[in-house]
């Protein structure tokens, strides 16, 4: 049914579109914002990445042969699956491209390394959102990174600026918690400005290790890694690793949490582990970072509401409250649900 606008308030179309770290595909949406930021969301569509377009992606987030050119390549083509999610969004909502005001999209991250190698550093996101603009005939913002990092920021997370008008309330202090392919941590404390930083692992590390493991591209629900047990000498060589004491401001991505990185992490530790405890200890991992940076930096916290696709994955949710009763017992988990907003958008 097409979306009816009142002539009172002025809400206008916009279509927002998102692929992570955790390289599943592309996630759209499709809804109307008014002039004091509220949101109303009209649908979302999902989309697997072509398995060419994937390959290539996972390719470049690691210095290789022709990078320039293979990455303008990946761009067009990333461009090319966006608009197909585009005109997915148009149809189910009956609109044209005339009645949307804009398109954010800020591309896939394949290289992000804030502060480093001189004073700034850099990252760097595939995308031609010309070539996104001319295929959709709408209006694209991009590039929404590179002038946080010229400021000396760290370009990532992005969505604080959006919870913060969806969440943020006059005395309580809460927390949202967007789980993708990394975690990150938005803080609403009103007695402080806005604060938003990547906790470290979120789903990346669980699907790297199931999809070698069982060539499943995500573990349902953290079934798999429930039926494990806990490697505790595992998690703590894990935990060791220099991000998790870093302060804030800070970021992270698939640059330092791979495969690669569990492999050696085991080899270092020399023992023969079952696949499913060490799925499990990657859940314990995830789960124990959130919180720890959770009660650092805002102990008062009384709500953390988790978003994302770890939200779907209930063996996660119940050790972040597992977690969360041992630091923060006043803590209340809920999902974005509880405001009407699907965790997924």
């Amino acid at each position: 049914m097409k979306p009816k606008q009142s002539n009172n308030t002025p809400w206008h179309f916009h279509i927002g579109l998102m692929s992570g770290t955790s390289l599943d595909g592309t996630d759209g949406i499709l809804c109307e914002i008014n002039s004091f930021g509220q949101t109303r969301t009209i649908c979302h569509v999902h989309q697997v990445f072509p398995s060419a377009l994937y390959q290539e992606l996972v390719i470049l987030q690691s210095p290789s042969n022709n990078e320039l050119h293979r990455e303008a390549l990946a761009a067009n083509a990333l461009a090319i699956a966006y608009s197909k999610v585009v005109k997915e969004l148009l149809q189910q909502a009956q609109l044209t491209p005339s009645q949307i005001t804009a398109i954010g999209a800020h591309g896939q991250t394949i290289r992000h390394q804030p502060k480093l190698h001189d004073a700034f550093g850099y990252t760097w996101q595939s995308l031609n959102p010309a070539l996104l603009a001319e295929l959709s005939q709408i209006d694209v913002i991009a590039d929404f990174r590179s002038r946080d990092i010229a400021a000396n920021g760290q370009g990532a997370p992005l969505v604080p600026a959006f919870h913060a008008s969806q969440f943020a309330h006059p005395t309580q202090s809460r927390a949202v918690l967007n789980i993708g392919g990394i975690a990150n941590l938005t803080l609403l404390n009103p007695h402080q400005a806005t604060l938003g930083f990547d906790t470290g692992p979120g789903n990346m590390l669980l699907n790297a290790w199931i999809q070698k493991q069982l060539g499943l591209a995500f573990d349902n629900q953290g079934q798999w890694a429930q039926s494990g047990t806990l490697i505790a000498p595992l998690l703590e060589q894990l935990l060791s690793n220099p991000y998790f004491s870093l302060p804030i401001p800070k970021s992270t991505g698939r640059e330092l949490f791979h495969l690669s990185w569990i492999e050696s992490n085991l080899n270092y530790l020399g023992g023969v582990y079952a696949p499913q405890d060490i799925q499990h200890t990657l859940t314990h991992l995830s789960a124990k970072t959130i919180i720890q940076e959770l009660f650092k930096y805002d102990p008062e916290c009384s709500e953390l509401i988790i978003c994302g696709g770890g939200a779907l994955n209930s063996f996660l949710k119940k050790l972040i409250q597992r977690y969360a009763c041992e630091l923060l017992p006043n803590l209340q988990v809920v999902t974005s649900e509880k405001y009407k907003i699907d965790p997924q958008t």
